[in-house]
């Protein structure tokens, strides 16, 4: 029997747009991130998407969505959205843009609507898991849907860690 799963904003907001989406529940992990979830769901780190929440330098929010096992360079995001510079977003900021605590970051459903740019090679995987807006709790779908329902600019700002 399958366990049940929170309704969550960005359930609500997928369930809105009649979006076809799984929802699979693991146990959270502080600082543990894709490694964990994606170990947890017995799934590669690479089809976990991290939403990430980063700001320019005037402050204007926007979401960033990447391959778990790679990392932004935030110097070619910048260059790609147009924008001076960007940064991550202090957790504090980021739940006020989002709705969301850290860890639980959904790109679906958020307090505001807030720009979503995504590593363009994420629209070609035929299933995806992202966050659900709780901790512990993802989404899967495919890359295509992801980008129907979202409308990224697609970027190419990967990096592998420790580059």
């Amino acid at each position: 029997m399958a366990a049940k799963f929170p309704v969550t904003a960005g359930v609500r907001w997928l369930r809105a747009q009649r979006a076809g989406f799984g929802g699979h529940l693991y146990p959270y992990q502080e600082h543990g991130g894709t490694a964990v979830s994606a170990a947890e769901l017995g799934v590669d780190e690479h089809i976990v998407i991290k939403t990430l929440v980063m700001e320019d330098d005037q402050s204007r929010p926007l979401i960033i969505l990447m391959h778990g096992d790679r990392e932004v360079s935030t110097r070619e995001l910048a260059r790609q959205a147009g924008r001076r510079s960007v940064a991550p977003c202090r957790p504090e900021v980021a739940e006020r843009h989002t709705g969301y605590q850290v860890g639980g970051t959904s790109p679906f459903g958020t307090r505001k609507p807030l720009p979503v740019f995504a590593e363009a090679g994420i629209e070609a995987l035929p299933l995806l898991y992202i966050n659900g807006g709780k901790r512990g709790f993802l989404v899967s779908l495919s890359g295509a849907d992801l980008w129907r329902l979202l409308r990224p600019q697609a970027v190419n700002v990967a990096r592998t860690p420790g580059e």
